[in-house]
Parts: C-alpha cells; sequence; structure tokens
C-alpha cells in the first residue's frame, strides 16, 4: 500500500470515530434546490449531515468514502444519492497528499418538502417514493444507470439557471428511480443518525435565530434564553450535538449566505457584508479569504463568468 493510500486509510477511519457534524444548505432565494461543483479540498467538505437529500457525482480524482458506518473506494465517475440525515464524506487522493484540484466534484441537493410540494402538483411523481426511501442507506449506481445518470447530472449543470434548470433536475431523478435494481447497491444496510432528538431539535432551532438575526447581529445569550438554558449549558450542548461552537457556526452561515448573495445579486460587496451582519469591511474581506482561499469580488467574478 503507497504511502497516500495508508493516509487515507488513516483518515476514513479516524472520521468514523468522530460525531459527524450538522451541515447547514442555504436556501437559494432564486432556486428550489441547489446545484454547484467544488474544488478538492473543500473549506466547508468534511464528516457531516443534514436533512436534505444529496446526489453526488465524481468528476474526477480518485479516493475513500465514507458513508454511514461504511468506508470504501471511490474513482471518476461515482454517482451516489444520499438521503436525509446520513453522514457523509469523501477524501481524496489529492487532499491526503495536500494537493488541491478544482471541480471535482458536483452536488445536488434538494429537500424532502420540495419533492412533496411537487408530488402534490405532479402526481406521477410519486414514483420517485422507492428510490428517495432506499436513500435513507445510501445508493451507488453502476453500469449503465452510473453512465446515464452522470450524463444527467452534467446536464443540470450545463443548464441554464431557472426552468431549464428544473427540467434536468427532474430528468436525472427520472433516470435515478428508473435504474434497474442490479444497477443500485445500498452503500450501508442499517444507520441510526448519531444526533439524539433533544440536540437536533436545539440545533435546528438555534440554526434558525441565527438565520432570522444575521444583519442584525446574533448573541449566544440571546439564542441560549431562546431555549430556555444557560449560556454555558447552550453552548455545552449545541458543540456536542453540531460538532461546531456556537460563533463558528454563526461565521459559517454568514459566509455561506454571503456566498449566495454574491452569486445571485449586483449588490455591492459592502452591502453583501453587511447583510450578513459584517459591520466592518476589511474584516469580513479577511474571514471570506480565509474560509474560501480567495477575496469576495474573485469569488463572485468566478462564479458569474
Amino acid at each position: 500500500m503507497t504511502d497516500v493510500a495508508t493516509a487515507l486509510e488513516s483518515r476514513a477511519a479516524r472520521t468514523l470515530r468522530r460525531r459527524a457534524v450538522r451541515e447547514v444548505i442555504a436556501s437559494d432565494p432564486v432556486a428550489s434546490f441547489r446545484f454547484y461543483v467544488h474544488e478538492e479540498p473543500h473549506p466547508y467538505a468534511g464528516w457531516h449531515y443534514h436533512p436534505e437529500y444529496e446526489v453526488h457525482l465524481i468528476l474526477r480524482t480518485s479516493g475513500r468514502y465514507v458513508i454511514g458506518d461504511v468506508v470504501g473506494a471511490y474513482d471518476a465517475g461515482q454517482l451516489v444519492l444520499v438521503g436525509p440525515d446520513l453522514p457523509h464524506h469523501w477524501i481524496a487522493d489529492a487532499d491526503a497528499d495536500g494537493g488541491s484540484l478544482a471541480d471535482t466534484h458536483a452536488v445536488l441537493h434538494f429537500s424532502d418538502a420540495w419533492v412533496r410540494g411537487c408530488q402534490a402538483a405532479v402526481p406521477e411523481l410519486r414514483a420517485l417514493d422507492p428510490l428517495l426511501a432506499r436513500s435513507a442507506h445510501g445508493i451507488e449506481f453502476r453500469g449503465a444507470s452510473a453512465t446515464t445518470g452522470a450524463a444527467a447530472m452534467l446536464a443540470v449543470r450545463d443548464a441554464e439557471p431557472g426552468m431549464d434548470r428544473v427540467v434536468r433536475v427532474l430528468d436525472l431523478l427520472r433516470v435515478l428511480a428508473g435504474s434497474p435494481p442490479g444497477d443500485q447497491r445500498l452503500v450501508v444496510q442499517s444507520w441510526r443518525a448519531d444526533v439524539e432528538g433533544a440536540d437536533s431539535e436545539l440545533i435546528s432551532r438555534a440554526i434558525d435565530h441565527i438565520l432570522e438575526n444575521l444583519a442584525t447581529g446574533v448573541r449566544l445569550h440571546d439564542a441560549a434564553r431562546q431555549a430556555a438554558m444557560s449560556d454555558s449549558a447552550f453552548s455545552r450542548q449545541f458543540k456536542a450535538g453540531s460538532g461546531q461552537t456556537f460563533t463558528d457556526m454563526v461565521r459559517r452561515l454568514r459566509l455561506t449566505q454571503a456566498c449566495r448573495l454574491l452569486e445571485t445579486t449586483r449588490d455591492p460587496v459592502a452591502a453583501v457584508a453587511g447583510a450578513v451582519g459584517y459591520a466592518n469591511l476589511s474584516n469580513f474581506n479577511r474571514q471570506f479569504r480565509r474560509a474560501y482561499g480567495v477575496t469576495p469580488r474573485e469569488y463572485r467574478t468566478a462564479a458569474r463568468p
């Protein structure tokens, strides 16, 4: 086994011993789902879970994935559907070797509420239910289904934002739901989320509080008071349930929302900083660059060529 492979196996094993972090998928003001392509390593990619479904396509590179309690190898072309609250992480060879590669992962996130709303208007979409139920175990697509599904995923990437992209997403789900059972491999046979109900509820309410008060300011004391807890008890329970401190979560949500505004508006960078709670533009630029490796202006230029 090479040094890189050994490092990958070691990182994957350590991942299973840690508690997964709740990732917040920021809503897009002009889209009902979220699609993006990101580099490897990505500042916010790690051992995490979220209530949204995720379709994940490896565009290039190879490495080890961790889904639920299973570790496996992946290569370019791997296509996986991960169900809500199922922890997952991809660790690339380049990541273990200290390198960096652009455009390695294509990711689609959509919520159960979005699917159910679509089904209420279009009953034919109830044909997706068996696929979505199986996704609780993670589904890796193989053979012709992997090839066809990857092409459908790339069609989402290449579609113009708006109705064209909606059509492509529905076509992707049609392709995945129609793949034969032999082309679908359940990654894990059973899984119980590592987040207790009380922790999950506290985290969800705290995240709602943060998002509602990004522009006006967020204080741990206010979130703790809403939870009827002392500041110290709230802080401990939030860290235990999310894997992050309250302050780190606030910073992450502010920067995530800033990315969405930079992508979808033409507001000046100073206005974007103010909208997500940064009164000091220099501090915003510094925090943004630390997280993403580029300035807000550079990020906007890359996101909106």
